[in-house]
């Protein structure tokens, strides 16, 4: 169908007339969806600290500059005033604090415990992991603890700029306000521990910290449960001596806390029993709440933060579940294709190997043509030359460039022209059909040429009469070009092994257009070619194997044709064809139910196609999507390694497809490259479709510009097992 264009300086809405380039919608919607990922995985990486995280621990200095009263002081240390000042709990109250927290597993349990045992306590909770559980968060505040910032990323602020202190504290703060609508005054430093261990590192942050509203909070012992020394050993690190009060130092995060939970359990009965109190740290100290209610912009803010922190590690979990399946599809595709291409390559080629008697009966070649002129006489030509009787029906579908002229003046014998109005390829075909003489029909795209044996060894099958069409072998004949090559790979090895496999499985999804043949019998019982869908080839075939018919594939039977030479053609063909493959499943989705030997087709072929031609498609992009990340956030080796071992499977099965259709492994060197760049493209054309099938969007027929310059190379001689390739025999 015609394509108006405008004039340059027509009117585009630009003062001076030049035209506005807009990024077009189906490339738009696919970097956009790409995007939002890839912000969920930085998101994601930025709570789970994988990104802008700083684990460095600076050694212990000296405590030249720290002001003698802070060392002997008490663990609360104020630097909001002029001078610093230092509180100690009370003598019989115990304020216990758990540092690095919320864990999905071990705080809940430290909250029973303390539930249980009527206990208060302070948690120092981390950004990340605050961001991740805001339930627990809201937990802790509904049950009278206190919440205390430990920074977002839990890094050593003694490295730190003044402006990534603001940051890890604002960034703690939100995730608190987001999951408990509060703020906090209480900060502890990460790998602080007693005053008297402050130093001339440390104590300019504490005084920075004092100047941006907070108390710093140490401790005054130590449980060492980090350590794992045993429930009862933590008892006797955090027990007091003389009734004296204390700060005690726990963790209820940072690996398994189970004897820190045991311990807790036995310690708080036994030191109530003492006399001891365990509040929080305000109500230890007769202070005022260290929580302040949000509300507002900031409370929105905090409330969004969290929203997006879960959605991301839930999109994340998805993806994850996603790499996982399309990993499990990927390599059994590769297995199938490897073994079953293994056992039709052995069957077909033994020598014993029959379909029937030999097919020596005339056949209707129909070649579908509009604006074929730069390709139709060499492909009428190479039909002409061939070694098997035909005639040639060429059916003009409204072309404008004189391409039926070109067939008529050539006046060759067998040939005939059949006229009509542009009707599209469905109509053009069932055209020929109904002019054609003979009950086997072959079928062929208008840029396309034949081998002399390529029909002699396409109709072979039908000396099986259980057969109803075969498929034959389309290859890339203009692979010179680095996108070419690319498509010549992708022939080799995604369509014809996969026809191998399908043939197997006696479940061929697809009968190529450029090279397949057909019963007329067949066609006619399922009412020929169709309209209702952009892939009428993906349509028939599935078609004939519900009426019950064996399709087949044919590998001497080889077609060269012309792919597209750039990347918008590429672009617009893979569309047709994926959008068209889509509408052929969703019309055929009932074969799903089909009983008897017909409905072997829906009960394997539909669900491989489904999920080897569109789900894996569709998913494999997180491949490249984990690769990137991997890459730039770690882990950088396990990453690099499991792309090359995904692309070493592709490049074995590449050169075993290579290998069972002759062909020189040259083009196999641009692999790498074709994983790169060429499948992105792929991937986005896939997205496209499902967008364009998902909205009810239609798409039409675009005609792709040929250039003609595609001819066949010499067939092998028949019964001999070599292949000619670019003149040249191969065996």
């Amino acid at each position: 169908m015609a394509t108006r264009t405008r004039r340059p300086g027509a009117a585009t809405g630009a003062p001076d007339g030049s035209r506005r380039r807009r990024l077009p919608m189906r490339l738009l919607l696919p970097i956009l969806v790409l995007a939002a990922l890839m912000a969920m995985l930085m998101l994601r990486g930025y709570v789970h600290s994988e990104i802008l995280a700083d684990h460095r621990v600076r050694p212990e200095a000296s405590a030249d500059k720290v002001p003698q009263k802070v060392i002997d002081g008490g663990p609360v240390i104020d630097t909001r005033g002029k001078s610093p000042a230092t509180l100690k709990v009370p003598d019989r109250h115990m304020v216990l604090t758990f540092d690095d927290g919320p864990d999905p597993t071990w705080t809940p349990k430290v909250l029973d415990v303390l539930k249980e045992h009527d206990a208060h306590a302070v948690f120092f909770v981390t950004g990340t992991m605050a961001s991740r559980y805001p339930d627990l968060v809201r937990r802790m505040v509904d049950e009278g603890h206190e919440i205390g910032l430990h920074t977002f990323n839990h890094p050593d602020l003694s490295y730190q700029s003044k402006k990534r202190i603001d940051w890890e504290l604002s960034q703690n703060q939100l995730a608190i306000t987001g999951a408990a609508g509060i703020r906090t005054s209480l900060f502890r430093p990460p790998y602080s521990s007693f005053a008297a261990a402050m130093d001339n590192e440390s104590w300019p942050v504490t005084q920075y910290i004092g100047s941006r509203g907070y108390i710093t909070v140490v401790t005054s012992v130590d449980s060492e449960d980090w350590r794992k020394p045993g429930a009862a050993r933590i008892i006797r690190n955090v027990t007091p001596e003389d009734g004296k009060g204390a700060i005690v130092l726990m963790h209820d995060s940072g690996g398994d806390r189970h004897q820190t939970v045991e311990a807790l359990d036995r310690f708080l009965p036994q030191m109530k029993a003492k006399g001891y109190a365990f509040d929080n740290l305000t109500e230890a100290l007769d202070a005022p709440s260290a929580h302040t209610e949000v509300a507002g912009v900031d409370r929105w803010k905090g409330t969004a933060w969290v929203f997006l922190v879960q959605a991301s590690d839930n999109i994340t979990a998805v993806l994850v579940v996603g790499l996982a399946i399309i990993g499990f599809l990927v390599l059994a595709r590769f297995g199938l294709m490897f073994v079953l291409s293994g056992i039709h390559a052995r069957r077909v080629r033994r020598r014993d190997f029959s379909w029937g008697p030999p097919v020596t009966e005339p056949v209707s070649v129909l070649v579908p043509a509009y604006n074929e002129a730069k390709c139709i006489e060499n492909t009428v030509r190479s039909l002409i030359a061939g070694e098997h009787p035909v005639e040639v029906i060429v059916i003009d579908d409204g072309s404008s460039d004189g391409t039926a002229r070109i067939v008529e003046n050539l006046a060759l014998p067998g040939v005939r022209v059949v006229r009509q109005l542009n009707a599209g390829k469905p109509a053009a075909l069932n055209r020929g059909v109904a002019n054609a003489r003979y009950d086997l029909v072959v079928m062929m795209d208008g840029d396309t040429v034949f081998e002399p044996s390529t029909v002699r060894e396409l109709v072979q099958p039908f000396g099986d009469p259980r057969v109803g069409a075969v498929a034959g072998n389309a290859k890339v004949g203009n692979k010179d070009t680095l996108i070419g090559a690319w498509q010549h790979i992708e022939y080799v090895m995604g369509f014809n092994l996969d026809r191998r496999m399908y043939d197997v499985l006696q479940c061929m999804p697809t009968i190529p257009g450029a090279v397949g043949a057909f019963r007329r019998t067949a066609l006619e019982r399922v009412g020929g070619m169709s309209d209702d869908t952009l892939a009428e080839d993906t349509d028939i075939t599935m078609a004939i194997h519900r009426d019950g018919w064996r399709v087949v594939y044919a590998e001497k039977a080889r077609a060269w044709t012309e792919a597209p030479e750039s990347v918008q053609q590429l672009w617009s063909q893979r569309y047709r064809w994926s959008y068209g493959t889509m509408q052929a499943i969703w019309k055929h989705r009932r074969a799903l139910f089909d009983k008897g030997p017909s409905g072997r087709f829906g009960r394997v072929g539909l669900p491989l196609v489904s999920l080897f031609m569109v789900l894996a498609p569709l998913l494999a992009p997180l491949i490249d999507i984990f690769l990137v990340y991997g890459l730039v956030f770690g882990p950088t080796e396990k990453t690099i390694l499991a792309w090359f071992g995904v692309l070493a499977v592709q490049a074995v099965c590449a050169t075993y497809s290579f290998i069972l259709d002759r062909e020189k492994l040259t083009p196999l060197i641009s692999l790498p490259l074709q994983q790169i760049l060429y499948r992105q493209l792929m991937y986005v054309v896939l997205l496209q479709s499902w967008i364009t099938a998902l909205t009810g969007g239609r798409l039409r027929w675009q005609k792709l510009r040929r250039k003609g310059g595609v001819s066949a190379p010499p067939s092998e001689p028949a019964g001999r097992g070599g292949q000619v390739v670019g003149g040249r025999t191969v065996a």
